[in-house]
């Protein structure tokens, strides 16, 4: 994950020959790919499972939030070459104790998540065109059926705000509900306005049980902001 780094451009001034050094590093002649650049940020155990970036919709708590550690300093008027050769740096130059692997991404891959970075990082707002649809979570949208009087509802193992479908079918009756995290990020599964799972990290499972009657519900993750990021379904009780 990447180190923490100050939020005031005063500060990022004074450490000018190391971010020369980093920029420097950064070179390259060829163009970066920013689609490339979101694919691997939020693809699965890569930058988003570790980090915040509202832009490409990560909520990873290992590491620092980077809205709050660019948005200040790029308000002060830190420009975006200075943000990418920091985000290259730390991505070539993991510090021992970090839980950040070495080479986690290489070569023009890590060029290209820097770059991504650096032109979204602590900017409002969503991306448009070919970057509004990239890393997207793969959500299926066919509905996962309760089998044996258990639901099980799997949240994206990415990180991403998402369950593994947004639509699920149940008969009416006693329900359990089980959802495996496999993910960086805290998640649980629950019912709106109902019974609700604990909220567990990675490896844990969220569970609860309830009777249900026919009708329509919505599961979602009750940790703030998952629900409005998406990750909420709806089950069809028969």
């Amino acid at each position: 994950m990447f180190r923490p780094v100050s939020v005031r451009f005063k500060t990022f001034l004074a450490a000018g020959a190391v971010l020369a050094l980093a920029v420097a590093g950064c070179g390259s002649t060829e163009e970066p790919d920013l689609v490339n650049g979101k694919e691997l940020f939020v693809g699965k155990g890569t930058c988003g499972s570790c980090h915040v970036l509202n832009r490409a919709g990560t909520q990873g708590q290992a590491g620092p939030n980077l809205d709050q550690a660019f948005g200040p300093s790029r308000r002060d008027g830190l420009g975006e070459d200075t943000v990418k050769g920091v985000v290259y740096d730390q991505i070539g130059n993991t510090r021992r104790s970090s839980k950040m692997p070495a080479d986690l991404v290489t070569g023009q891959d890590a060029r290209d998540v820097a770059a991504y970075v650096a032109a979204v990082a602590g900017k409002p707002g969503k991306d448009g065109g070919a970057l509004a649809a990239a890393g997207a979570p793969k959500v299926s949208n066919k509905p996962i059926p309760a089998e044996g009087g258990v639901l099980t509802m799997d949240a994206d193992p990415t990180g991403a705000l998402a369950f593994a479908s947004t639509k699920a079918t149940a008969m009416a009756g006693a329900l359990e509900f089980v959802m495996g995290n496999e993910s960086a990020v805290d998640h649980n599964i629950a019912l709106e306005g109902g019974p609700e799972g604990p909220v567990v990290g990675k490896g844990g499972q969220s569970k609860f049980s309830t009777d249900v009657k026919p009708g329509e519900y919505t599961y979602l993750c009750t940790v703030p902001g998952h629900a409005d990021g998406g990750m909420k379904g709806t089950l069809t009780v028969k």
